[in-house]
């Protein structure tokens, strides 16, 4: 998987799924077969898409197992993937975004800070990780760009939007002294100086969420899909999208337009006059 260029999070999911199949089954590798990996795949309550995401996690296992001379052959590989719908993910309103943006007290400890890293997923388009890991020396306020390092530490500029880049300023001037000198440059710090996890931001999330009244199962990536989506639905070409978002293949980026459309085409069936 490291040959690959997965990410840390990817790893461990894929390392997770395995440990999984192997503790459930507690077989020997080379007794397992085609049919213990489908008994298996149908005991797990689920989606489809987490299960295709775990067949796709032994296939790549046993494939190394069969290099390695462990197996004769890859089990997995004569399981059929669970048939996928198309994915359309939650996607926020402006009003929605802008709410959750209001609703940060920002005379708490933290308010400053949170309302900066809402900021930067919804204006910037980030995923959880690259905010986590965002260091203050990749900030270019003078010419409103960041600087980020992606899924397989692929580097680009994403623009800096006037909203974020206020919000960003409005916390540095509050930001506590770094617990150690690893975390001096890193921009989003907890009460002792220590680096935001991922889990931290989630939970952010979802607590403004909940403040602002947005009853939908939101995540920090929600802002990122409402940003490409709005930034669509605004005109913004596609290829400009998929740099900003940092998609390897404009494939993942048109989910964003399929996300457009079922906009409209709910807003036409409800004003239709034949409706």
């Amino acid at each position: 998987m490291i040959e690959r260029r997965m990410s840390p999070n990817t790893v461990a999911s894929y390392c997770h799924d395995v440990k999984s199949f192997l503790q459930h089954s507690g077989l020997d590798l080379k007794r397992i077969t085609s049919t213990d990996i489908e008994n298996y795949l149908g005991s797990i309550d689920v989606s489809k898409r987490s299960s295709a995401r775990i067949l796709s996690s032994l296939r790549n296992f046993f494939d190394w197992c069969v290099q390695e001379g462990e197996v004769k052959e890859n089990p997995a590989a004569l399981v059929d993937s669970p048939k996928l719908g198309k994915y359309l993910p939650a996607v926020l309103s402006v009003e929605e975004v802008s709410a959750i943006m209001d609703s940060v007290d920002l005379k708490a400890p933290s308010g400053k800070r949170d309302r900066a890293i809402l900021e930067v997923l919804y204006g910037c388009g980030l995923r959880v990780s690259e905010a986590a890991a965002l260091r203050i020396s990749r900030i270019n306020f003078e010419d409103g760009f960041v600087d980020v390092i992606g899924k397989g530490d692929k580097q680009r500029l994403v623009p800096l939007g006037e909203m974020a880049a206020d919000a960003i300023k409005a916390y540095l001037k509050e930001r506590p002294l770094p617990y150690s000198r690893a975390q001096e440059d890193i921009l989003f710090l907890n009460k002792f100086g220590k680096s935001l996890s991922r889990v931290s931001i989630f939970n952010l999330v979802k607590k403004q969420a909940i403040i602002a009244g947005i009853h939908k199962e939101i995540s920090p990536h929600t802002f990122r899909h409402s940003f490409a989506t709005h930034l669509i639905e605004n005109g913004a070409d596609l290829r400009i999208v998929q740099e900003m978002l940092g998609h390897e293949s404009i494939l993942t980026t048109e989910i964003y337009t399929h996300i457009d459309s079922s906009t409209w085409h709910k807003a036409v069936l409800e004003h239709h006059p034949r409706r």
